[in-house]
C-alpha cells in the first residue's frame, strides 16, 4: 500500500483547528507523519518502538516550549 497516496489513512489531532498541523498515518508496525499543507512533500516512517518513544516524550512534557 502506497501511503502517500491513501488519503483516508491519514489522521489529523482534534486539536488542530486551521487544516495546517501534522498528519499521522499508522500501516501495520509503521507510523508516518507528513505535512498537512504539503502532502505531497514527503513523509516521515517511524517504527514502533521509536513512536512509542516519541508518544512516551509527549506525554512526559519534553516538548513543552513553556
Amino acid at each position: 500500500m502506497d501511503i502517500a497516496a491513501s488519503s483516508d489513512s491519514w489522521r489529523r489531532s482534534r486539536r488542530c483547528d486551521t487544516g495546517q498541523c501534522v498528519e499521522m498515518a499508522r500501516i501495520d508496525d509503521t507510523f508516518a507523519l507528513r505535512d498537512s499543507k504539503q502532502p505531497e512533500g514527503g513523509v516521515l516512517r517511524f517504527n514502533a518502538a521509536s513512536w512509542a518513544g516519541f508518544v512516551a516524550g509527549v506525554r512526559a512534557g519534553e516538548f513543552d516550549l513553556a
